[in-house]
């Protein structure tokens, strides 16, 4: 478990606008909502004990807060997600096609990346980059 991710925090304008969105993606891999506040939501996964690994979105703040994501300065790049096989990646598409979310990409595959890895690239309301992989394991 040593250096496993425990929780991952976003910043996002307005987290009740995107709780929609991450409900329905989250939801698909596994996750449901554990808390909400004023300052935002969490998702734990459904399969863990003690909730881990957590996702949370919260209210962006400060003077940059309005301004949208941009992948290529400092700060996060993009979040990829384990898919249990390539029907996954394709189905996880299916929704994000059904709730009108941004497809960076389709399913598609990149050897680029590893043997076999399958991905599907989107994005959140803000403009976050996320990925749903398959890669199998040797």
């Amino acid at each position: 478990m040593r250096g496993f991710i425990h929780h991952i925090d976003l910043t996002v304008k307005d987290p009740w606008a995107s709780a929609p969105f991450y409900d329905a993606v989250l939801g698909f891999m596994g996750y449901k909502r554990w808390d909400e506040d004023a300052h935002g939501i969490d998702w734990e996964h459904g399969s863990s004990k003690d909730r881990l690994p957590s996702i949370g979105i919260f209210k962006a703040q400060g003077p940059n807060a309005g301004r949208g994501h941009d992948r290529y300065s400092p700060g996060l790049h993009h979040i990829a997600w384990i898919a249990e096989n390539r029907e996954d990646v394709d189905r996880l598409h299916e929704l994000l096609i059904e709730i009108g979310a941004t497809v960076l990409d389709p399913p598609a595959d990149y050897p680029e990346y590893g043997e076999g890895y399958y991905a599907v690239m989107f994005a959140d309301p803000d403009g976050l980059k996320l990925e749903f992989v398959y890669e199998p394991r040797k």
